[in-house]
C-alpha cells in the first residue's frame, strides 16, 4: 500500500538548477575560483549549499572557515531570492501532479535546498498547503546521499498521518544519483525524472519518467505492491 509520496525539490517540482548553477558560479567568481557548468552537474547538484561549498573549496586548495562558508551560502540565497522574485520556476505539470497526488497520499519533500528557498516557491505557487512535511538542508545533520533526509520525511509523515508508516511504502521523486541513493538507504522505492540527468545517468532508479506530468500515483501504487 502507498503510504506517502517524498519529492525531492530543485530539478523536480522547481527547474532552478540552471539558477543554482548560476548563483554558485557568481558567489565562488568572488573567490577567484572558476565553477563550470560541466562541473556542477558532474560533481556537486546532489549536495547541499554548504556541502558543495566545502566541496569546491576543498577541491580549489582551499581551507575555508565555516563563517565563511556560512556567509557564501548566505550570498548565494540573497542572489537567488533576486532571481526568482515575481517569476514562477515549476516544472509543467509539477503543480497538476501536487493537487492531484495529495488527495491521495501524504505528500513530503526532502530536499538539500534552504528551508527559506522552499517555502518561498511553495508560498508564491499556493503550494504549502499540500505537503505534510517539509525536510530541508538545515533540518539536517547530513545531507544527501545520506539517508537521513528521507528518514527524517517518513518520520514526519509518520507524526502527521497518527500512524506508523514503513519507508517501504513509500517513494521517493528524485532527479539525480545522489538523491536516489539518499533515498534507497532510507528503505524508499525511487521515480527518476530526467529534468537535469538523462536515464542512463538515473538507472538506478526504480522507474524513470520525463516529468512528474507523466507520473500518476496508479503507477507509484504499482511500484511499492511489486
Amino acid at each position: 500500500m502507498l503510504e506517502g509520496i517524498v519529492l525531492d525539490f530543485d530539478g523536480v517540482i522547481a527547474d532552478s538548477e540552471p539558477l543554482h548553477f548560476r548563483t554558485f558560479r557568481e558567489v565562488l567568481s568572488a573567490e577567484r575560483i572558476d565553477l563550470t557548468e560541466a562541473d556542477y552537474y558532474a560533481r556537486y547538484l546532489g549536495f547541499s549549499d554548504a556541502d558543495a561549498f566545502r566541496m569546491i573549496g576543498r577541491t580549489a586548495g582551499r581551507s575555508w572557515s565555516d563563517e565563511l562558508v556560512a556567509t557564501l551560502i548566505a550570498r548565494k540565497a540573497a542572489r537567488l531570492e533576486e532571481l526568482e522574485r515575481d517569476t514562477s520556476v515549476l516544472f509543467p505539470g509539477a503543480e497538476r501532479f501536487i493537487h492531484d497526488a495529495s488527495a491521495l497520499v501524504p505528500l513530503a519533500i526532502a530536499s538539500g535546498a534552504l528551508r527559506a528557498e522552499i517555502v518561498r516557491v511553495l508560498n508564491g505557487a499556493g503550494l504549502t498547503r499540500y505537503f505534510s512535511a517539509i525536510v530541508a538542508a538545515d533540518d539536517v545533520a547530513a545531507s544527501k546521499p545520506a539517508p537521513e533526509p528521507y528518514m527524517r520525511a517518513v518520520s514526519l509523515l509518520s507524526a502527521a498521518s497518527r500512524y506508523p508508516i514503513a519507508p517501504a511504502s513509500c517513494v521517493a521523486i528524485e532527479d539525480s544519483h545522489w538523491g536516489i541513493e539518499s533515498a534507497h538507504a532510507a528503505g524508499l522505492r525511487t521515480v527518476a525524472v530526467t529534468h537535469s540527468y538523462d536515464a542512463a545517468a538515473l538507472g538506478a532508479a526504480d522507474l524513470i519518467v520525463s516529468s512528474l506530468g507523466a507520473l500518476s500515483v496508479t503507477e507509484l501504487r504499482r511500484l511499492v505492491s511489486d
